[in-house]
């Protein structure tokens, strides 16, 4: 790992002497040869990384490289980033000024002096080499970003046909014989199976058969990357089937997309032709080619192979599984790739489900995925290229999906015991990470596990309701740890408030800090934060927190700032966050205020924005915002201008992909609307708050395909305009979604063509349900909480054959009753295979 952990630092520091450089002039002579001593010790920490399992001694030379190449990343930063702060600080009385700059070039003599050491440091353990018999392994990927050369490794080509295949011959022949049956023959089949199992192989072998060229009159194959795009797969497998003549090759370039898809799907069936798409990731991919494949009245047939049970399901039965290896070879299989990431997610609490969006900023704060590693000229984010890592780890099984989105993408996870325990062993062999447990008084935070080599970098603290402290303090390895993370904070109740968290000013360098759930006391930030300037992370979401440090501005590489305070807290912001203009991801409390309108249009890199105040905050900044994908804002009050407003930032708005509006007052319901109506592109959409009629245009929404609704008050009618929605696979109906006089909810035949899952919580009011036959066909999960007007469930249940999930909690004890397998209801759900019954309340 320390060949990962050089490559980081060498990208880190890289990254940063480009965007910081005339702050670092006077060591850059020191920065430069520093680079190149790590640089050529590169080429060895293959061989050493390889080898320290079995040699001690090379482990211990393997861990100071590491230490070293952490400190001079630690040290470069550190430096370069107060630098920066006082040159915006400035100094206007002259005299202070001399002292600052007789000051500063003493700094910058012991900085230097402090480079020059950990390089000597560094040059020494490269002159050991030799009695450790460490060979130099040279690098052949040619300056590729580790992604591209990922993708290019990945890429799989026709011509390359493996001879000496061991194990797969019998799985060639039976793929053979069920593809080219004529009877009950499929124009769609997929190869199913985890990354390194021969999916790509077994293909080939297929694509080259003897019997399948004599059957197929015409070939193509193309390896569908994780960053395709949709017409040059459909171009590039036009042109194979084709032969095209110069002539009509341009005439194919100068198609439309449309007119490609038509020609392409004119081919396909015309001809008997065979195509292979290698290596499908998701299911929204097959979405967006299958437009141009035929799947009636064809003699072609298209070949999937996937790592994907979900976009293996397309094919139904004619899906083609390969048998999985245990967890340990697909655990080998994967050491080379993400090697930080698989380590990271161990720290999660034992049997604990994970949100995909946190462990994604936590890579990108730690500086595990890195601005290198986009692709140039592409539109993906450091976000985007982390969750493709985590997708990797989830199809070889060392992540296990939790819940998905409306839009199919991984919301949660959850790992292995089996799994985690080999995460955490590997990470306390290499000092990645420490965990530590019940911090009781004079007991050092870093004292637990002595036999780790090298510096520890990250700490998770788990804590019980007996610990006497947070975090101690005068520690003096506190200064080399970069991530911070608390667990068990929400049973925890500590003797007193005063100080709490001021021990945390002792962490220097200190990336993520995590402290959530602290809410049984409430407590105060120190002011000290500010000098933790290392800062990308900071999460104090649930805690009391009474007040939000002015010094949090200093904060000026924050990527993710989460202030989500208990909602009863009323915090004064200060306008500081517009100097944060690093921050992607911002969530501001529930309740706060602040004197005059906070500053936001400063923050070029957001995507995230949480609680944007209607009357704190100036809506004019978020046209500024042009990377914004996710908002929520808060309408309180009479907003001026909102039209204009709406008109001017509509280019940003287009690009919003979530949207939250949560109208705080009876009179805001036409301004809310108003901005639900500028926001078309959406995929997900939730309302709270009086709004009695939707958008009239809604259905014409061409992504929308998540909504839910809160305390609404809708009009009755209003069910016609949701159901016509013809994309929405996600609906949540809950509390006074609909007017107190509602009493009767109407699903009616045709309604919901896509909807998938349904929860209905909370709706008191509703004394009957019915479901018509033919209304939500596609419905596969259905969940009725605490509707306690309902005394039985719809008749209509019966007709949802797809309905693979119901889970029922919190509902009138006859209704209960009455859907017990012995019940007069049972006939409605007997069909669905998994049935949650939860406890009856007793209203």
């Amino acid at each position: 790992m320390a060949e990962a952990v050089v490559s980081l630092v060498l990208e880190s520091v890289r990254e940063f002497t480009i965007q910081e450089a005339k702050f670092l002039s006077g060591v850059s002579h020191q920065v430069e040869v520093a680079q190149n001593e790590l640089q050529l010790m590169q080429g060895f920490l293959k061989d050493a990384d390889a080898r320290q399992g079995q040699d001690e001694t090379v482990r211990i030379w393997v861990a100071k490289i590491r230490d070293a190449a952490y400190d001079l990343e630690d040290v470069i930063q550190t430096y370069g980033l107060k630098v920066v702060s006082k040159k915006k600080r400035g100094l206007k009385n002259v005299l202070k000024r001399f002292a600052c700059i007789f000051k500063e070039g003493v700094h910058l003599h012991q900085i230097g002096a402090e480079i020059e050491n950990i390089t000597t440091k560094i040059s020494a353990l490269r002159s050991s080499l030799q009695s450790y018999n460490i060979k130099e392994i040279r690098d052949s990927s040619g300056g590729e970003s580790s992604l591209q050369l990922h993708e290019r490794l990945r890429r799989s080509y026709s011509h390359v046909v493996e001879r000496d295949v061991v194990g797969l011959e019998s799985n060639v022949e039976d793929l053979v014989m069920h593809l080219l049956k004529d009877e009950n023959r499929h124009p769609v089949v997929s190869i199913w199976g985890m990354g390194g199992l021969g999916k790509t192989t077994l293909a080939r072998k297929f694509y080259h058969h003897k019997k399948v060229r004599q059957h197929f009159h015409s070939f193509a194959w193309v390896c569908v990357s994780q960053r395709f795009q949709v017409r040059n797969v459909w171009e590039g497998i036009l042109i194979e089937l084709i032969s095209p003549t110069k002539e009509k090759r341009q005439e194919v370039k100068d198609m439309t997309d449309v007119e490609i898809a038509k020609e392409l799907f004119r081919v396909l069936q015309k001809m008997k032709c065979l195509v292979i798409l290698d290596d499908i990731w998701r299911i929204e991919t097959w979405n967006l080619l299958k437009a141009a494949f035929p799947d009636v009245e064809t003699e072609s047939t298209i070949l999937l192979t996937t790592r994907n049970q979900a976009v293996a399901s397309l094919a139904k039965r004619n899906a083609y599984p390969l048998q999985p290896l245990n967890e340990m070879e697909s655990w080998e299989l994967f050491e080379k790739k993400a090697i930080h990431a698989r380590a990271e997610i161990g720290h999660y609490p034992e049997d604990s489900e994970f949100l995909v969006s946190e462990l994604t900023k936590l890579w990108v704060a730690e500086g595990l995925i890195s601005l290198g590693q986009q692709r140039h000229g592409s539109r993906e984010t450091i976000e985007d290229i982390a969750r493709d890592y985590l997708s990797e780890l989830v199809e070889r099984c060392l992540v296990q999906e939790g819940r998905s989105g409306s839009t199919r993408t991984i919301k949660s996870c959850r790992i292995h015991d089996l799994v985690r325990d080999m995460c955490l062993l590997k990470a306390k062999d290499e000092s990645f990470l420490q965990m530590n447990y019940s911090l009781q008084e004079n007991t050092s935070s870093m004292a637990a596990e002595a036999t780790q080599l090298g510096k520890i970098r990250r700490l998770a603290i788990y804590l019980d309701k007996n610990a006497n402290m947070l975090v101690s303090s005068r520690n003096e390895t506190n200064s080399h740890v970069r991530s911070l993370l608390f667990f068990g904070l929400i049973e925890w109740i500590p003797k007193s408030e005063k100080g709490l968290l001021s021990p945390l000013k002792d962490f220097k360098v200190l990336r993520v800090l995590k402290v959530e759930d602290l809410w049984t006391r409430r407590v105060e930030l120190p002011s000290e934060i500010g000098n933790m300037v290392h800062l990308r992370f900071l999460s104090v979401r649930r805690s009391k927190i009474k007040t939000f440090p002015p010094s949090l501005g200093s904060l000026v590489c924050l990527q993710t700032l989460d202030f989500r305070v208990p909602a009863y807290i009323n915090i004064v912001i200060p306008n500081v966050i517009m100097k944060m203009k690093q921050l992607r991801h911002l969530y501001l409390p529930r309740n706060y205020r602040a004197k005059g309108k906070l500053k936001l249009s400063t923050l070029g890199h957001l995507q995230t924005l949480h609680n944007l105040s209607s009357e704190y905050c100036d809506l004019k900044d978020v046209g500024r915002l042009t990377n914004l994908r996710k908002l929520k804002i808060r309408v309180l009050g009479s907003l001026q201008n909102l039209e204009e407003i709406l008109k001017s930032t509509g280019s940003t708005l287009n690009r919003i992909r979530s949207l939250i509006v949560k109208n705080d007052t009876n009179s805001g319901e036409e301004q809310a609307m108003q901005i639900v109506s500028s926001y078309r592109g959406i995929y997900k959409l939730k309302l709270d708050g009086p709004i009695t009629e939707l958008p009239k245009e809604l259905h014409n929404y061409p992504n929308l395909t998540k909504l839910v609704l809160w305390s609404c008050g809708l009009k009755e009618d209003q069910m016609g305009i949701l159901e016509k929605l013809p994309n929405l696979t996600t609906l949540r109906l809950g509390y006074k979604t609909f007017r107190k006089n509602t009493k009767i909810l109407v699903f009616s035949k045709g309604g919901f063509p896509s909807l998938e899952f349904l929860h209905v919580y909370g709706m008191s009011q509703i004394t009957e349900w019915r479901v018509e036959e033919g209304a939500m066909p596609r419905l596969c999960r259905l969940n009725i909480t605490y509707c306690s007007g309902l005394t039985t469930l719809p008749d209509g249940l019966r007709y949802l054959t797809n309905l693979r999930k119901l889970t029922i909690r919190g509902m009138r004890r006859e209704l209960h009753r009455r859907i017990e397998e012995d019940g007069e209801d049972f006939y409605k759900i007997q069909h669905v295979p998994s049935l949650v019954i939860g406890e009856p309340d007793d209203f």
